[in-house]
């Protein structure tokens, strides 16, 4: 059984574009697990963490970053070599999740509803070509963006009048940050959300619904800009387009080998119909600030921030590093 009070180290920052969302969430994380009664330590992600790791004897850890090197499955890998138990998933689902192309192919063979679209690397041949042919298999409206940034840096909507250069335009401005740009189609709909708490067995959180009247859409400064969007959770739907958001998150949760916790993106509505879900990206280590949705939708099925993140860091403690196998020695 784990003890009551564990020594836990936060770890936040690193070398990325959401590097101070991720210092703003472990903020959070750290008060709450502190009232919670742990000993809580906050950690850069920086070239010295690997020997704080090592030598600060930490029960366990508890990243709470957001891009490269943090949930791309590197900050993971560090913590499977020194055998340190950790919150959310492993290296794996991490880098899965993170490589938006990669987490696409799965979708589509778990069968989830995800927009057709194309992945564009820098190599392709110049914006331009890339464009056209974007505009050729995805259709005239379009989105693009990084295939391995969150937090909607890079994101261009463009819809169907806008000329082909503006589409060559938004692909340039994403190879400057990412070597590849997905080109997706435009679901003009609801921007809904939906977490994933797996304690016991994966279970889908109240879904949240995203307004963002002053901004395009769910923009970085919407995101992170207090009074600039207002979540609604639990989300105004049918109950049946509610079962369908949840069923989905928790089936994406599963198709990428996910655990402890994620939160999947969606627009509900398109041409088709005010009731189509699409399915946009798995999150596995959603933000924790004071204006997150996935502590939000927590806290509307009744989970506080310090209940939720104490059986986080309980579970993890529990589950241990991971298993070590016994050299074999060579045949003689």
């Amino acid at each position: 059984m784990a003890p009551a009070k564990l020594s836990v180290a936060v770890v936040q920052g690193g070398p990325s574009t959401e590097a101070e969302v991720s210092r703003a969430s472990a903020a959070g994380v750290a008060a709450a697990l502190a009232d919670a009664g742990h000993r809580v330590v906050r950690l850069e992600l920086d070239p010295r963490l690997g020997e704080s790791l090592r030598t600060g004897g930490y029960d366990v850890v508890f990243p709470v970053v957001h891009g490269a090197v943090g949930e791309d499955g590197s900050l993971q890998g560090l913590l499977e070599v020194l055998g340190v138990p950790y919150v959310g998933s492993n290296v794996l689902a991490s880098a899965l999740a993170m490589h938006k192309e990669v987490a696409r192919v799965l979708f589509e063979r778990a069968g989830l509803p995800v927009a057709p679209g194309i992945a564009l690397p820098r190599e392709t041949g110049g914006a331009s070509a890339a464009a056209e042919r974007a505009r050729k298999q995805v259709g005239a409206r379009v989105v693009v963006k990084p295939s391995a940034h969150g937090s909607a840096i890079g994101v261009v909507r463009l819809e169907a009048d806008a000329p082909t250069l503006e589409v060559a335009r938004a692909i340039e401005s994403v190879w400057e940050i990412d070597d590849v740009a997905l080109v997706e189609h435009f679901a003009r709909g609801r921007e809904v959300t939906c977490g994933v708490l797996d304690l016991e067995a994966p279970e889908a959180l109240p879904p949240t619904e995203i307004l963002a009247d002053k901004d395009a859409f769910y923009s970085y400064e919407a995101r992170y800009a207090p009074g600039r969007s207002v979540h609604v959770c639990p989300a105004r739907l049918p109950g049946e387009v509610t079962a369908r958001v949840q069923g989905v998150a928790v089936a994406a949760h599963l198709a990428l080998g996910c655990r402890d916790l994620s939160r999947a993106d969606f627009v509900v509505g398109d041409d088709d119909g005010p009731e189509v879900v699409t399915l946009l990206e798995v999150n596995t280590l959603p933000g924790m600030t004071a204006t997150s949705l996935y502590p939000e939708a927590a806290a509307a099925r009744g989970l506080t921030m310090g209940r939720l993140c104490d059986s986080l860091v309980v579970r993890a403690h529990a589950r241990g590093p991971a298993r070590r196998l016994a050299a074999r020695p060579l045949p003689r």
